[in-house]
């Protein structure tokens, strides 16, 4: 994934986080993560189905 370098970077903030007591922050970078987790996943399902179309190749179902 080449987008994976975001999902680092929410982790060195939840880690800052953690470890200078703010644990709302925390909380709302583990949801900033699982959220953005998803999107570069339905993103890059999106890719993989586009250049199926392209090729005339069928997708195979994902989940």
């Amino acid at each position: 994934m080449g987008q994976k370098w975001i999902i680092d970077v929410i982790a060195d903030l939840r880690s800052f986080a953690d470890q200078n007591g703010l644990p709302l922050l925390a909380h709302q970078l583990d949801v900033t993560s699982t959220v953005a987790q998803e999107e570069l996943a339905a993103m890059s399902e999106g890719a993989l189905r586009a250049a199926n179309l392209e090729t005339g190749q069928s997708t195979p179902p994902f989940r």
